[in-house]
């Protein structure tokens, strides 16, 4: 199965009709933040595929268009504090934002974090009962603790991540808001099971889709 993720800054060659020819084969669409609703529309009415995102630190809660205001891109499910079973199969769960730097909307701090996580976990767990299973995607907007993250304080990755990658073994965390100005720059690292990628503009990530024990699907808000 492949993945298209998408983050933070937006680029010519994909809000563009050829985005058809790039990326007719990938499955499902992934918006790690801080890309404007229109963007991520325009993605999903072009290649016409599911797409999950979390919001970013820089996004605004609502966006006025000549269509009325907005909390969210058309055609796309956003999985802020939610674990969701796609129709392909596959585990999805994201949080939003970063850690709080100023009074920005969707800025929190560790502690806050720390509590999103936790209240999410029951409902992984109860994914392991029912698919055999805690998590095949996690996406974010801020990097986990110490993985791709920096050292001014805006940047800092998230402890509570990083806890979740050891604790429900995802494939595949995605994340965006580390921005990459220069090439040499670590895109992805594995951290014990899973794969941890910064989609910084794009990524085309493939994975697998395991069998799962149940055919129950669920969508359950924390």
């Amino acid at each position: 199965m492949k993945l298209l993720a998408l983050s933070d800054v937006e680029l010519n060659f994909i809000y563009n009709p050829t985005v058809v020819a790039r990326f007719h084969d990938c499955d499902l669409v992934i918006g790690c933040g801080d890309l404007p609703f229109y963007y991520l529309e325009y993605v999903v009415s072009m290649l016409n595929r599911r797409t999950y995102y979390v919001h970013g630190n820089h996004a605004y809660p609502t966006e006025s268009t000549e269509s009325g205001d907005k909390t969210g891109p058309w055609g796309a499910v956003n999985v802020h504090r939610r674990t969701v079973r796609d129709e392909s199969g596959l585990l999805i769960a994201g949080i939003e934002g970063s850690v709080r730097y100023n009074e920005g909307p969707y800025q929190y701090t560790q502690s806050e974090m720390w509590e999103k996580v936790y209240r999410m976990a029951p409902w992984l767990l109860l994914n392991r009962i029912r698919y055999g299973r805690y998590l095949d995607v996690f996406i974010s907007h801020a990097p986990p603790w110490q993985i791709h993250d920096d050292i001014d304080l805006p940047h800092h990755g998230i402890k509570a991540f990083r806890w979740l990658i050891e604790m429900f073994k995802p494939q595949v965390h995605l994340h965006g808001h580390i921005h990459v100005y220069r090439p040499g720059v670590v895109m992805e690292t594995r951290y014990l099971a899973t794969r941890v990628i910064n989609a910084y503009g794009y990524r085309v990530i493939e994975l697998n889709v395991p069998a799962s024990r149940s055919v129950f699907r669920h969508s359950q808000k924390t």
